[in-house]
């Protein structure tokens, strides 16, 4: 194109980053241009945004001004493919293009179009190849050593799960169409950080599959995870949430880390929006206690079941009583304020509980079951009294 235009070219996606430049001999350039090639972004600023509108808006090339005195003109044409704009073609026209430069640089254009349309489709095959390993690890079906292969990791690469779900508010057409939006969206902020990345939207939520190698702590991976929840909140005009999956070892046991991610989505409180499995570990483990119980019928009987029994009967509180009691150590003046009343009240009840439910309190066994039966499966808590 620069040797047919007769001017040095650069060609750039829609997003104004710099994909290719010619470097014919003798073809003068200018400092911006320089700057541009260098960082392989056009710089941003209100003038070059005006210039990127008229571009985009003109059915074929451009001839546009220089920005200042330094810089030369440019002569320019949109990408464009079905309507659809791809990119652009810039030229440097210092006064010496030839004759038929603006036919050149349109044929020029037509040539990059079919390239970047080619390149995006071999993209594409490749994300679908990788999002289909990517969910077959999450299911634990996949051949690790071979999936490290094709992921580019080491077999026994530290990794854990990021998972993001979309509020479940929003309505089922919408979500849909709003789940793939927050796809690219998590896939475009985790290959800005780590290059060529493995992300999958299942049954509405997205997973990425986050490398440990170099991070501290997991302190970058929950600022990574926090911003692109910010993002989409701002980009999708809907909540968002995340969990943060444990670090497991190898890829053998990344479904494990996805397990992980998956019950800090449903655990996460109305005012959270981001959490590690380590952050919440005692209401994951709760919740996990409760199904395990739910599944057994012995272990859904007990005194439990005739405390709340009892409370509906007689309209008294022992239920939550208790609950506030054992929340605060059995400290009777923190169960108290839990409750909002006397600490002679509180002892009261407790008393009554025993007297007229037969509950021996003095027994930490009995206490134990009695406060995990009325927490996972009666779903009391103490602390919401506070």
């Amino acid at each position: 194109m620069a040797a047919a235009v007769g001017g040095a070219v650069v060609v750039e996606d829609a997003r104004q980053r710099i994909l290719a430049y010619s470097t014919v001999p003798g073809q003068p350039v200018d400092e911006a241009r320089r700057q541009g090639i260098l960082g392989r972004q056009v710089p941003s600023s209100p003038e070059n945004t005006e210039q990127y509108r008229v571009l985009f808006a003109a059915p074929g090339p451009v001839r546009l001004a220089a920005l200042d005195g330094d810089e030369l003109p440019r002569l320019a044409v949109a990408i464009r493919a079905g309507g659809e704009t791809l990119g652009s073609v810039w030229a440097v026209d210092d006064g010496h293009l030839g004759p038929d430069a603006e036919e050149a640089l349109t044929q020029g254009a037509s040539t990059a179009a079919l390239l970047l349309l080619r390149a995006r489709a071999s993209e594409e095959l490749s994300r679908h190849a990788t999002s289909d390993l990517l969910r077959r690890l999450l299911d634990g079906t996949a051949d690790p050593v071979g999936a490290a292969h094709r992921l580019g990791l080491a077999a026994d690469t530290p990794v854990r799960v990021a998972a993001f779900a979309l509020d479940g508010a929003v309505s089922a057409p919408d979500g849909e169409q709003t789940a793939l939006r927050l796809l690219d969206l998590v896939r475009l902020q985790c290959e800005a950080r780590y290059g060529r990345h493995a992300c999958v939207l299942v049954d509405g939520r997205v997973y990425a599959l986050l490398p440990v190698a170099g991070e501290r702590g997991g302190e970058r991976h929950q600022r990574l995870v926090e911003d692109i929840v910010r993002r989409a909140r701002q980009a999708l005009r809907v909540p968002v949430r995340a969990g943060l999956g444990d670090v497991v070892t190898d890829l053998a046991a990344v479904h494990g880390s996805r397990d992980d991610a998956d019950l800090v989505l449903r655990v996460l409180g109305p005012d959270e929006d981001v959490a590690a499995v380590a952050e919440v570990r005692a209401r994951v483990t709760l919740l996990r206690l409760r199904e395990l119980i739910d599944e057994q019928r012995e272990l859904t009987t007990g005194a439990w079941r005739e405390v709340l029994a009892y409370d509906a009967e007689q309209g008294t509180d022992y239920a939550r009583t208790l609950v506030c009691w054992l929340d605060a150590g059995c400290d009777m003046a923190r169960a108290a304020k839990l409750l909002a009343v006397h600490p002679n009240t509180c002892r009261y009840r407790l008393r009554q509980a025993q007297q007229h439910l037969g509950i021996d309190l003095d027994d930490p066994d009995e206490r134990l079951v009695l406060w995990l039966q009325l927490r996972t499966l009666g779903g009391l808590r103490g602390a919401e009294r506070a």
